[in-house]
């Protein structure tokens, strides 16, 4: 008669020991921060949200959670936190809290709230990201607390990562446009949900204006006729942001890869400290707006940049 085996297999025994270990990597691989495309703020999302494709952040399936990934400027943090330092209740009912992060200390706020879809919970978490603030908004409807509750929420916001960079090609697949040459850049960035494409050898910290910057993206307006192109362009380049004291000093159309367009030179002075700078403005003409492309250097720096900005501009192609 044979006795039944007292001990499991080899292999099963093996399976025992290892079970619990690839179960807790497993957890580990589900809790593991995700970055929106383009975002250098991410989270471990509560379980129903996925990456929107409306905007930089996550939502539920029927976009009725969201959850808004935004950068503002560094001062903002600091901002914030001696705000909520100094006046420990900004508003009736809303008590700011900190919270503790990989990224170090945020601060936020929940309340409730109500638009035109009816009553929701409202969360608010800014924290730095160093050269940048990270903020993140939360809106949950009413119905669906239960699943996405305060402490649920705030073991979400605890969970924010930053990441000093985002890989390149991630940033450029955001791009509604292809780019072949990036002009020997130092750094490239997706400016946010925009569709548009900062390329600069500065950065936030110093400044961008200090050194040659281009930024690329799509007006959603073209001229209807040949003749309103050049009012068009003299009028989208004296709307360039953070340009001082503007004077145009050259506008004529020109062909961009075979297509009409219209270049505009401007001497002008940029960004805090008022920085002398020459820009040119290349508009091409389409179907359904016009790409606009914005190239900035110091005026003792802009015979070496305008040969790269032609590079880049050359290069950019429609998707």
């Amino acid at each position: 008669m044979k006795h039944p085996r007292l001990f499991p297999p080899l292999a099963f025994l093996a399976f025992l020991v290892m079970a619990p270990l690839l179960a807790a990597v497993d957890s580990a691989r589900a809790a593991d921060p995700v970055f929106p495309p383009g975002a250098r703020v991410g989270m471990t999302p509560l379980v129903g949200l996925v990456p929107s494709k409306a905007f930089t952040g996550f939502e539920t399936e029927d976009r009725s959670v969201k959850v808004l990934i935004a950068e503002l400027p560094a001062a903002a943090y600091g901002e914030v936190m001696n705000t909520f330092k100094t006046n420990p209740a900004i508003a009736a009912g809303v008590k700011p809290e900190s919270l503790e992060t990989s990224a170090g200390t945020a601060y936020y706020t929940a309340e409730t709230a109500k638009n035109a879809s009816g009553v929701f919970r409202h969360y608010s978490m800014i924290l730095s990201g160093g050269a940048f603030s990270g903020y993140v908004d939360v809106q949950v409807p009413e119905n669906a607390t239960r699943i996405y509750s305060d402490d649920a929420v705030r073991q979400m916001l605890a969970s924010a990562v930053i990441r000093k960079e985002v890989p390149i090609d991630e940033q450029l697949a955001l791009m509604p446009f292809k780019v072949d040459s990036l002009g020997d850049f130092k750094n490239v960035r997706a400016l946010g949900a925009t569709g548009a494409l900062l390329l600069a050898d500065g950065d936030e910290t110093a400044g961008f204006e200090l050194a040659p910057f281009m930024v690329i993206g799509l007006m959603p307006s073209t001229p209807t006729q040949p003749d309103d192109r050049a009012r068009f362009a003299e009028q989208a380049a004296r709307a360039i942001p953070g340009m001082h004291s503007g004077r145009i000093t050259m506008s004529e159309p020109v062909r961009i890869d075979g297509m009409a367009g219209y270049e505009t030179r401007i001497d002008a002075t940029s960004g805090r400290d008022d920085t002398p700078v020459t820009l040119v403005q290349w508009l091409r003409f389409g179907g359904q707006g016009s790409l606009r492309i914005i190239g900035s250097a110091p005026r003792d720096q802009w015979e070496k940049a305008f040969p790269r900005f032609r590079a880049v501009r050359d290069g950019i192609e429609p998707r």
